[in-house]
């Protein structure tokens, strides 16, 4: 039996010794079904399956007993959601996006608690959706922060959250910029830490803050590149959503099925251009997959590479990094290659030496080109080039004929008036023979 299904069973088990039985909210059965998410929980339980099958019930029990799949923007206070106390912006050097807490918008007693920690929430479940459960780092920008900006009890509150509901989330916890009177406060949160989460534990300050966030990625006041002011956007749920219909161009023998099939649809919303991929793994065994583009520069790919069990689909944010524009995605194109290997938790190392050593007939290869959405709702695909090639040889194709119709209408003049000198010539002379003919 494999482990994430004796998590299973086990969870299971102990779901059914409890008399009533618990009625968890039908939202997250998926979840219990989901290998990507149990292997999530198994990762984050130290891959101790025991552990992992209580972290499950408990997760599910936690949700159901708050509520967290009815928090939205309709029933958070909008006055914290508005004041920016979290946010997110940019990316870490492992492409995880930032969530951020500014420290400096949190005032002791000017907001009720109980509504901070909803908005908290509210973050971390949209995250999860706009991220596909792809991990995130958690960073508290402590610059300029007094002693009415530290409340210990939020903060071990969001700790606990993190640990015991939302497995495998987060990549780095970053104290950015901590004022040394705080210094104390920090150390009993630490204490709250499980052993791998202080592992991923940074304190820093402007100058180490390169080697965790890239200039690009960093705002301005934490000494990096990006001038991003704070606005608060509403979540759009229907953000990538991709309609594809049953002919979707997936042909069988083939490991992926991909959403959509050939071309990326780029388009703003907010601050964010960005277009969503969602691939779907169609074989009976597990693939892992790795996605390129031909200007790395340009794009973070969330994640840009992966393992999938049979029949799992995963959705890939392509966001486009801060200095670009819209137009700048128009001559660029993706390659997703996949290839078949033997379990879901590979070791790294594992899983490069099997790239390495795959020949090309064992790896599928699937190409997209880009295109742009406009305000029209028209799509300006990025075969503008080949377009306006066509356009030049088309203009080019109708100067020559053109010349030749000139050339041809000059002879076509000269030939009349020939004629037209000949016809008068013969004329002429006809008349003069004509009098020959008549004289006596």
């Amino acid at each position: 039996m494999s482990k994430l299904a004796e998590i299973r069973l086990l969870y299971e088990t102990k779901v059914n010794k409890i008399v009533p039985h618990p009625i968890f909210d039908s939202r997250d059965l998926p979840k219990v079904k989901s290998d990507i998410y149990l292997y999530r929980v198994l990762e984050h339980s130290q891959n101790n399956v025991q552990q992992a099958a209580d972290m499950l019930y408990n997760i599910m029990e936690w949700r159901k007993t708050n509520n967290v799949n009815d928090i939205s923007e309709a029933n958070v206070d909008l006055d914290i959601l508005k004041d920016g106390l979290y946010f997110t912006r940019g990316r870490d050097i492992d492409s995880c996006l930032l969530f951020i807490m500014n420290s400096k918008a949190y005032i002791k007693n000017h907001r009720d608690l109980e509504g901070v920690k909803k908005v908290f929430i509210y973050w971390l479940e949209r995250l999860e959706r706009e991220e596909g459960g792809k991990k995130v780092t958690l960073f508290f920008d402590m610059d300029g922060c007094g002693i009415n900006n530290m409340n210990l009890h939020l903060f071990s509150y969001m700790i606990n959250v993190l640990k015991c509901y939302y497995p495998n989330f987060i990549n780095y916890i970053i104290i950015f910029q901590m004022p040394w009177i705080l210094s104390a406060g920090f150390r009993i949160v630490k204490e709250m830490l499980p052993a791998p989460a202080i592992e991923r534990l940074r304190i820093i300050n402007k100058d180490k803050l390169k080697d965790l966030i890239a200039p690009e990625q960093a705002l301005v006041s934490w000494g990096g590149k990006d001038n991003y002011k704070f606005e608060f956007v509403p979540e759009n749920r229907n953000i990538g959503t991709v309609i594809i219909e049953e002919d979707d161009n997936y042909s069988l023998g083939e490991m992926l099925r991909i959403k959509p099939p050939k071309v990326l649809l780029f388009e703003t919303i907010g601050h964010k251009i960005s277009s969503q991929l969602i691939i779907t793994n169609m074989e009976e065994g597990i693939i892992a997959f790795k996605i390129r583009t031909t200007a790395p520069e340009r794009y973070t790919v969330c994640p840009k590479q992966g393992i999938l069990p049979k029949r799992i689909s995963k959705s890939i944010d392509i966001i486009v990094l801060p200095g670009f524009d819209l137009s700048s995605v128009e001559k660029d194109r993706f390659l997703i290659l996949s290839v078949n290997v033997p379990k879901l938790d590979m070791p790294q190392t594992e899983l490069r030496q099997i790239w390495k050593s795959a020949g090309s007939s064992s790896i599928d290869e699937y190409r997209l080109t880009c295109a742009v959405k406009v305000q029209n709702m028209s799509v300006k695909n990025v075969e503008t080039n080949s377009l306006n090639e066509i356009n030049s040889s088309m203009d080019n194709e109708y100067n020559r004929i053109q010349n030749n119709l000139n050339s041809f209408n000059k002879y076509q003049i000269l030939i009349i008036i020939i004629m037209s000198v000949s016809i008068f010539i013969n004329i002429i002379i006809w008349m003069n023979i004509g009098k020959k003919c008549t004289r006596p």
